[in-house]
């Protein structure tokens, strides 16, 4: 990773960056049984918007991207990757807004399914989808997670309405919506 890189990282994340080997060594693998490798560096994003400058800084330097939630992953979708860097979204951790009403949420990438359960528990209401692991919403999604109670409920394709989504490029969409009626499947 050549420094004008790892200055503009430095400069847009105001020191959630780490080359150390003790961080890249926590971000280099998943519960998967592959072996762990080591990015060059590991970055801290807290928005969207941080996410999509540093995939488009990513693009213009040819650096590849891995990114990493809560590392419960079975599938090795998080393992690191040399002359890459690994985007931690450890702290886009917020639930955003609840519709209990309506059934539905908004929340950030890292949320987890134990987070998400025990800030729905006041409404009367729950997240269903039940991997095993502890894992990130964000996660699931990109994998189309099931788990015990996906007969009933479904797979997390089925309960996403819309998502928010940072592109390779850094362009950053949104897809479907709250309303029912234009629900999309993913």
């Amino acid at each position: 990773m050549n420094e004008v890189l790892q200055d503009e990282l430095k400069k847009i994340l105001n020191g959630r960056f780490s080359q150390s080997e003790s961080t890249r060594a926590n971000y280099a693998r998943g519960e998967d049984t592959y072996d762990p490798v080591l990015s060059e560096a590991v970055v801290f994003p807290e928005t969207n918007e941080e996410v999509s400058k540093i995939l488009k800084l990513c693009n213009e330097h040819k650096i590849p991207v891995v990114p990493y939630g809560t590392g419960t992953s079975l599938e090795g979708n998080v393992v690191g990757i040399e002359n890459g860097i690994t985007i931690s979204l450890e702290k886009m951790n917020k639930v955003l807004s609840v519709n209990a009403e309506d059934f539905d949420c908004r929340v950030q990438a890292c949320v987890t399914k134990e987070q998400l359960n025990e800030y729905l528990r006041e409404d009367g209401v729950f997240f269903p989808i039940d991997p095993g692991a502890n894992a990130a919403i964000g996660g699931m999604a990109s994998t189309s997670a099931s788990g015990t109670m996906a007969v009933k409920y479904g797979t997390m394709k089925t309960v996403i309405s819309g998502l928010t989504v940072v592109l390779p490029n850094g362009d950053i969409i949104n897809t479907g919506g709250r309303t029912k009626k234009n629900f999309r499947r993913l």
